[in-house]
Formats: structure tokens, sequence, C-alpha cells
């Protein structure tokens, strides 16, 4: 069964482009293209597409109120946002609107094309060239700045009583952008351990992918914020 994609950009061209690019694959289909951010959440709504490939700055509605509203519907579609711009306020919004990834329009389009099958998985990006910068440059930036504080704050255990000190591990490294792989070599534990604790905070913490892992360890204070 193909992937039923939604693109969502105001740049008539990346629109052809995307198109032409999905339409000679086997696995992805284009199920609609619109070039505002509110059309894309009408239209999120009538044709429920597995992807929405969405720019940030549209007219109507920019891309990360549309992916707010896009992944706030019932059974919601994953979102993967494709700028021009590498923002810190643009990269930490569209994640915290629920975005299961961002990437540059600079990026080969063949990469555009793995990255729809990674977030129709359920996956989010996070190889190391891209989501460690992302989440470890950017995490704190998501409002206004406040007044920095004399030390870090304690993490709030409060906020995930239900999960075991072992997954509060696996949980701050995934927040650190490891790989189950590297989280089993860093643990000493199997890698097929790794990706059963991090199916566990799945569940339990009732994250969509591992970039909401990753924003839930910045927000519970086991990964510190960069100032």
């Amino acid at each position: 069964m193909s992937v039923r994609v939604l693109l969502a950009d105001d740049q008539p061209l990346m629109l052809v482009g995307l198109a032409m690019l999905i339409g000679n694959t086997d696995d992805l289909e284009v199920v609609g293209q619109v070039g505002d951010g509110r059309e894309a959440v009408r239209l999120v709504r009538e044709l429920r597409p597995d992807v929405v490939v969405m720019d940030i700055r549209m007219p109507g509605m920019d891309g990360i109120e549309a992916t707010r509203q896009a992944t706030a519907e019932p059974d919601p579609p994953k979102v993967l946002v494709l700028t021009t711009f590498d923002d810190d306020e643009y990269v930490y919004g569209a994640l915290r609107a629920g975005a299961s990834g961002f990437l540059l329009k600079s990026m080969a389009l063949d990469a555009i094309l793995d990255a729809i099958r990674v977030v129709a998985a359920g996956e989010a990006l996070l190889a190391p060239s891209v989501t460690r910068r992302l989440i470890a440059d950017f995490a704190g930036t998501s409002g206004p700045a406040a007044p920095e504080p004399a030390a870090e704050p304690a993490p709030d255990s409060s906020l995930i009583p239900e999960i075991t000190d072992r997954e509060r591990e696996v949980l701050t490294l995934v927040g650190q952008g490891l790989s189950n792989t590297e989280i089993a070599e860093r643990l000493v534990i199997s890698v097929a351990t790794a990706k059963t604790h991090v199916a566990r905070l799945f569940a339990k913490l009732e994250a969509r992918d591992r970039v909401h892992l990753a924003i839930i360890a910045f927000d519970t204070g086991l990964v510190p914020r960069r100032r």
C-alpha cells in the first residue's frame, strides 16, 4: 500500500518538483497539493493523508500553526517540515507543534523521499547531522527568553513517575539524540533491549515518536537546556 502524501508549499516549482519525484516511486502517492496552511489543514481533514510535507512560511496560516492543527486531528498524519529557513524559532516551534521531522530544501531530493518514508513508519529524523543539532541547540528556545536561573534545575521526576530508573536513563539518551544502537552500547545492553525500553517509553509517555520523547527529556530536565 502506498504512503499517501499531501504537499503544502507556496512555491509552485517546489510542489511540481516533489510531485513529479514522488510520482516516479512505487510506494509513495501524492493525494493533494496546496499553497497555504489553512488549506493544508482542510485537506488533512478531507483526504486523511499519511504524511504532510509542510513548508513554514505560507500565506493564510504558517506551517507551524498548520502542523499544530493537523496533528491535533483524530488519527493525525505525520508531518515533515520542509523549509528554506534554518532558524532556531522555526525548528523548535515545528517540533513542539507535532512535526516528526525538520528538513531543509537544500537537501537532495532522494533524501526527502527517504524522510517521508521514515516519518510514515512512525519514526523521527534523528540523524546525528540533523536532530542532535536541532534538539541540543534549540530545545530551550520555545518561548520568550526568561531570566537565567542561578543553576540548572534538577530533573522533575514527578512529571514522569511511572517510568523505571532504566527507562529514565534511556529517555535521557534519546534526548541527547542517540540511536538504539548507541544507547545499547552506552548502557551495555542489547539493541533489542534498548528497542524494548524505547517502545515502553512511547506507550507510557504517550509519545508519538523519538522527537517527542526528546522534548519530554528536555521539559523534565533530564537533558540540560543550552543557553
